[in-house]
Order: C-alpha cells, then sequence, then structure tokens
C-alpha cells in the first residue's frame, strides 16, 4: 500500500472496514442479506443439518448434499461481501466463528447453537461499539477482541470439557 499513489484510506477501508461510516444503501444490503440466509436456512434447516453432520448419509436418503454444501459455502460468500465494507477484510472472519464456537461449546443442539451464537455475535457488536465510544479506540477491533472474549469464556465454562475430562478420567482408570 506504501505505493499506491494518492490517499490510501480506500484500501485501508477494505482491509479494517469502517462500521461508523455505513450509509443507507450498506444497511439495507445487510438487511436483505441477512433476510435471504436467515430466510434459506429456517427452510432448508433439516437438510442443512443432515449435510452437515454426515454428507454420506444425506446422499444415501435423497438429499441434494452437494447442492446444499455449495448453497452453505454460497451464503457464507454472500455474507462476507455485504459485511466486508463495515468490518474489512481482517476482522470478518473472527467475527463469523468467535459467535460460533462459543456456541457450540455450550450446547450439543443446533438449533440453540443458531439461537446462541446470533445473540453472542449481537453481544459482542453492541459490547464492542459501547468500548469503542468510551475508550476512543477503533471499533472493528473492539468488536472482534470482544468476540473473542465471550469464546473464551464459553470454552472455560464449557460442559463439553467437563465430558472430556471425564471421559480421559474413564480410560486412565481402565
Amino acid at each position: 500500500m506504501g505505493l499506491m499513489p494518492g490517499t490510501k484510506s480506500g484500501a485501508l477501508e477494505l482491509l479494517w472496514g469502517s462500521i461508523l461510516t455505513n450509509t443507507r444503501a450498506d444497511i439495507i444490503l445487510l438487511a436483505v442479506v441477512a433476510v435471504i440466509v436467515v430466510g434459506l436456512i429456517v427452510v432448508f434447516y433439516k437438510e442443512i443439518q443432515a449435510t452437515v453432520f454426515n454428507r454420506g448419509i444425506a446422499l444415501s436418503v435423497g438429499l441434494p448434499a452437494t447442492v446444499v454444501l455449495y448453497g452453505i459455502l454460497f451464503l457464507t460468500g454472500a455474507t462476507v461481501t455485504a459485511s466486508l465494507r463495515s468490518i474489512g477484510g481482517l476482522l470478518i472472519f473472527s467475527l463469523i466463528l468467535n459467535p460460533a464456537a462459543a456456541a457450540y461449546q455450550l450446547t450439543y443442539s443446533m438449533k440453540k447453537m443458531f439461537l446462541l451464537a446470533a445473540c453472542f455475535g449481537v453481544l459482542s457488536g453492541w459490547v464492542g461499539l459501547l468500548f469503542s465510544y468510551l475508550f476512543n479506540i477503533p471499533s472493528g477491533a473492539t468488536i472482534v477482541v470482544t468476540s473473542s472474549l465471550i469464546f473464551m469464556i464459553a470454552a472455560i465454562f464449557s460442559p463439553k470439557r467437563k465430558v472430556k475430562r471425564w471421559r480421559q478420567q474413564q480410560m486412565t482408570e481402565e
């Protein structure tokens, strides 16, 4: 970027994003993508669940598992593209993965995981913006740090860790 002539704010915006400079068009695009993604997940929930957990079984019962898999990848790409200007390329994957990973630590149910991930994402967004405002620090990075802290707390209190530890104890006793 140092070799680019002129202002570099456009390139920096793609890397780091600028959530506080969203236009009305950006908000509408994000809302449309969110409605489409959530709607398709609700409509095709069983197919998505079967494909995610075991593609072989999904194929054997006649589900178009490959189409569903590519649909998931397309929706992920649409989400990344719609969020790129607001959040930035470097931060978006943390905001996609951290809430989902935190939710995965706390439940075995895919429905609860979707709901918890959405709640964690919204919570990290609002808390990150609040801390960004209070301490005058960059909002995108603050939101990502907040979502990372939520993941760390979820991992510490994860019931799955206790089950894993219990299984390891059982294996060593035998």
